[in-house]
């Protein structure tokens, strides 16, 4: 039996031509779209209707900001299924179990700044936000107390001027998180897929050089994230800087999103002013720095700019290939223009484009301005740099740190990005008894060139990734090269344990990052790297190298670079006039070299 297409109508139907049109468009409608659904009376229907649903389509597979849910790399699967701020009673089932979370709860953990680090550790690392680094005695006295009930008697200092405790139970978690809110800080968002510690310069507020204090920037922009629950859950991590434009940088070209104060002058296209740079894309982990993408902003602006983009970078971002997840890959994909136009759309105000060759040059960094004594703006006042050796701060010295900031100063601290600490407003005729106190303490304020710089990243005495004891290596290496060489320059060593880079080894003069060789603990070297005024990724002079093998090669240059530099040429000045081959063989130097403990 034959059957008759839809859409025919026989030539002898007797219908009109209207009506044989109606007809054949009626069924090549029926064709491409069955339709069953129920009428007001509730009576089966074949015709669509306003607001009638056609239960005979194939339903819609969900999506997550876009992106089919079958699509989603397993860790927004699990942001999709349920908000990971949302897992209080989750908290108090493993505090009461004592028992160490899935891999789903894990990474759920994170967003409340919990970090299960087994098996480095069979136990919790908390890590907290401190806006901007600035901290109270009373809330550094309260943490050490926390680190001596739950944890291991110490106060980690890390890269992102912030803090974090280490080695406490599974049955403390509830503890510690309602301890640290007690003393008025928090832990929400800082770890995972968020905005991680929003950096600044550490003495902005006291600097003499700056252009302006971003301090109160930092906190607007956490309140803003705090008070913001899509401001969480992001691609991938995120990290933002503001930069004062003074004599100590806050690296803002190693960030996402970078914001550098900047003057205008008269008889520009806006008028004089302080304004903000905008960098963008700033993954030094994979040797990208951050770049000017031509905004100058108002400083009233930075805060709903830094929220846009975040938003733009939230819901567009990949979140299919954690690989590619991060801003930078974003950019790649639209090019600058279209993520500032996209920005734009989700403001009420024009952001403005102008040419970074309207700006002046920034004035001088230093280097070593994050320790050691240094007069502020305010007169009569200094501020004194504490050495706090790869960011290990036991909870003896943290209470001596509390109380002559409270004795000295005025109670307030700055935590910076190279592991240290700032003690402000010290009048100046007392700087002298708040240093005694801090060294009978052993805490050193003017530590030797290369300690002083030197950075690393947790090792993997507490982390899983690391491939070698980088916090350890590095005291060894900077306490070595102190004691052997005079060294006038300031030296940034940075040890991180894997490619992740937590301690940004390809900006360090020396960097080095954990690999196995052999089955033993190495680093691939890489000497020449900078940020700022300095700005330039290391070049590798070895990709694996055993540890054993490493300090020596380390002494070997400095032995030849402290005997052939020109007069007061810098490590990095020295290392960035010699050819990759040349290093290698001061390195590889036949000239014995002792070997210091």
């Amino acid at each position: 039996m034959s059957t008759m297409p839809h859409n025919f109508v026989s030539p002898q139907s007797g219908f009109s031509d209207e009506q044989a049109q109606y007809l054949r468009g009626f069924f090549a409608g029926v064709q491409q779209r069955p339709f069953v659904g129920h009428s007001a009376s509730g009576q089966i229907t074949s015709q669509p209707s306003a607001g009638t649903a056609n239960l005979a389509a194939s339903a819609k597979e969900e999506t997550f900001f876009g992106t089919p849910v079958s699509e989603l790399c397993a860790e927004e699967v699990w942001k999709y299924e349920r908000n990971p701020l949302d897992l209080w009673d989750e908290l108090l089932q493993t505090a009461a179990s004592n028992e160490a979370p899935d891999a789903e709860r894990r990474y759920r953990f994170k967003f409340h700044g919990l970090f299960h680090v087994a098996p480095a550790q069979d136990s919790f690392m908390l890590r907290m936000r401190v806006p901007g680094g600035v901290m109270t005695s009373a809330q550094i006295r309260g943490v050490a107390t926390i680190a001596e009930k739950f944890g291991n008697s110490r106060i980690d200092l890390t890269t992102r001027a912030n803090i974090q405790l280490r080695e406490f139970a599974p049955k403390d978690i509830v503890n510690v998180l309602n301890s640290v809110r007690k003393l008025g800080m928090s832990s929400m968002g800082s770890g995972a897929d968020n905005i991680r510690n929003i950096t600044a310069s550490p003495i902005s507020g006291y600097d003499p050089q700056e252009l302006i204090d971003v301090q109160p920037y930092a906190d607007a922009l956490q309140n803003y994230i705090t008070n913001s629950r899509d401001m969480f859950g992001l691609p991938r991590k995120f990290n933002i800087a503001f930069d004062n434009g003074g004599a100590i940088s806050a690296l803002a070209d190693t960030n996402d999103i970078g914001f550098v104060a900047v003057s205008v002058g008269e008889g520009k296209s806006v008028p004089a002013g302080v304004y903000f740079r905008v960098l963008l894309c700033g993954i030094t982990g994979h040797k990208q720095f951050a770049s000017d993408c031509g905004l100058l902003l108002r400083p009233d602006q930075l805060v709903a700019v830094a929220a846009a983009m975040v938003r733009v970078f939230a819901e567009n971002g990949d979140r299919t290939d954690r690989k590619k997840a991060r801003l930078k890959y974003l950019v790649d994909r639209w090019g600058v223009e279209k993520f500032l136009e996209e920005t734009e759309k989700k403001l009420a105000f024009p952001i403005l484009r102008v040419d970074a060759s309207e700006c002046e040059a920034r004035g001088p960094i230093n280097r070593a301005g994050h320790l050691g004594v240094h007069a502020q703006s305010q007169p009569g006042f200094s501020y004194i740099g504490v050495c706090v050796p790869v960011g290990w701060l036991p909870i003896a010295q943290a209470r001596v740190i509390a109380d002559v900031a409270e004795r000295f100063g005025s109670g307030e601290l700055r935590l910076t990005v190279w592991q240290n600490l700032l003690i402000p407003n010290i009048p100046e005729d007392r700087v002298a008894e708040a240093c005694r106190v801090l060294h009978q303490a052993g805490l050193e304020t003017a530590a030797g060139r290369v300690q002083s710089g030197t950075v690393a990243c947790t090792g993997n005495r507490g982390c899983k990734f690391a491939a070698a004891d980088t916090k350890g290596h590095a005291l060894e290496i900077a306490r070595s090269l102190d004691s052997m060489f005079v060294i006038h320059q300031p030296v940034n060593l940075h040890v991180t344990g894997c490619p992740h880079s937590c301690a940004q080894h390809y900006i360090g003069d020396i960097g080095l990052m954990g690999v196995k060789v052999g089955g033993e603990e190495g680093y691939q070297v890489n000497l020449g790297g900078g940020a700022d005024n300095d700005q330039a990724m290391a070049r590798q002079l070895f990709p694996a190298m055993k540890y054993s093998e490493v300090l020596p090669a380390l002494q070997a240059i400095f032995k030849v670079y402290t005997t052939q530099c020109v007069e007061g040429e810098s490590f990095l000045a020295f290392a960035n006039r010699h050819s990759v081959e040349e290093l290698r063989s001061m390195c590889t130097s036949d000239a014995p070299v002792e070997v210091m403990a």
